[in-house]
């Protein structure tokens, strides 16, 4: 059973106390003392991508509180670093959070009513363009993070676009538009310059980004589906080679092929 107490005080400020002993510049540790926000980055989006791991595996409680901790660890370190530069702290950081979904939940902390979960995203979505225009963020994809992940990015970004009219009526449309950029990448196949090539690979998966959301899919879950399924599917056909005393190396594409097919018909 869930433990109804609320969130320790003292738990917190003894996670935020361990990362400014590690930064101290005379006791802290050594490698943490040398990195900064640009080092660290890697790391957070690491574990932002642990995390969801955990949850797409299933329910595993302890793993999942692992994780968060991990996540949560992140924060702080760039809590911490940022209040050694005199710009905020940790708990200006959880303010101005807990301010922004109250700002952005006014049918829960106020009077306005919203009915259904779809009004909720749109109001949502409203704030934020409000938000945006108050730090001079000018134009429909601006804020959009340039560090998101590539399909993810493709898809906000003319998700933001779609808001304004500009975008295919259907899913139709995009395979259409799927079919023209097959035949430009085909047509660059005989010449293999790079930068071609690279340009119309990129074109390609754009527009599989935009297929994934006119069916309402993640683009970045799909293909963590397809990679987990090519795995279990190559890891059948190692395991059937191994039977035989053989390893693919050893065996033909032919060969390979056959167990491939078998693993998809066992149902892997």
């Amino acid at each position: 059973m869930t433990d109804p107490r609320p969130a320790s005080g003292p738990a917190m400020q003894a996670l935020l106390d361990v990362m400014a002993r590690l930064r101290d510049p005379v006791s802290g540790c050594p490698w943490d003392i040398v990195q900064d926000f640009a080092s660290i980055a890697p790391y957070t989006v690491e574990e932002a991508h642990e995390v969801a791991d955990v949850i797409q595996r299933g329910p595993d409680p302890a793993a999942l509180q692992d994780e968060l901790g991990d996540l949560l660890l992140q924060v702080v370190y760039h809590a911490q670093m940022a209040q050694e530069r005199g710009w905020f702290r940790f708990e200006d950081v959880a303010a101005g959070v807990t301010a922004k979904m109250i700002r952005r939940h006014p049918h829960v902390f106020g009077s306005a009513e919203i009915a259904t979960a779809e009004a909720q995203t749109e109001a949502w979505e409203v704030q934020k363009l409000a938000e945006r225009a108050s730090r001079a963020e000018t134009g429909v994809l601006a804020g959009v993070a340039a560090a998101l992940p590539g399909l993810t990015r493709a898809a906000k970004l003319t998700r933001r676009a779609a808001r304004v009219g500009f975008d295919w009526p259907d899913a139709y449309a995009v395979l259409d538009k799927l079919d023209e950029e097959v035949a430009e990448l085909r047509a660059e196949l005989p010449s293999a310059v790079p930068g071609r090539l690279a340009d119309e690979v990129g074109d390609l998966l754009f527009v599989l980004a935009n297929l994934a959301r006119k069916l309402d899919l993640d683009p970045e879950s799909c293909i963590g589906q397809a990679n987990a399924k090519f795995e279990r599917r190559f890891g059948a056909v190692e395991a059937a080679l191994a039977s035989q005393g053989r390893s693919p190396a050893d065996a033909t594409l032919d060969e390979m092929e056959q167990e491939w097919i078998l693993a998809k018909r066992s149902g892997l």
